[in-house]
């Protein structure tokens, strides 16, 4: 499939997911953060995934000045978390950590596109892909914040 119709399938995904409540992985289900390698897993996806957002010139600017470390930390926190993992991400919110950043539907869509890539190289299975994006999609209504 390639990268269009999967980046469709992504946003139909999102759009669909915005319609409805926030959509949270039961405790006992941890199927998706298996599929994604459990904590190693997470850890080598989020090395690739800051490594490419730092290299994308659409989302360079928001990360460079970044401390990677802790950023680092947070999005495996929150990753693990979402996907049905024993971690508890205990950060600001997603609307507080980005206030004031001006971040449109492109650059959120352009964010996506980079984290699939990474997926990819790291192997995630396309159903397990889906199925992440899926959990993370409502919070654009807190990330994208202008126009």
């Amino acid at each position: 499939m390639n990268r269009l119709a999967r980046t469709t399938l992504a946003l139909l995904a999102a759009a669909l997911m915005s319609a409805g409540a926030h959509a949270q992985p039961a405790a006992a289900d941890d199927s998706l953060y298996q599929a994604f390698g459990g904590q190693p897993g997470l850890v080598r996806l989020m090395d690739d995934f800051m490594a490419r957002l730092l290299a994308d010139a659409r989302m360079r600017r928001f990360f460079q000045d970044a401390d990677a470390a802790a950023l680092k930390k947070q999005l495996v926190l929150q990753f693990c978390e979402v996907s049905g993992g024993p971690c508890r991400r205990d950060g600001p919110t997603m609307k507080e950590a980005h206030d004031g950043m001006d971040i449109t539907r492109g650059d959120f869509n352009a964010l996506v596109e980079v984290l699939q890539d990474a997926m990819d190289a790291q192997g995630v299975p396309f159903r397990a892909q889906n199925r992440l994006l899926a959990r993370l999609a409502p919070m654009h209504r807190d990330i994208v914040n202008t126009p």
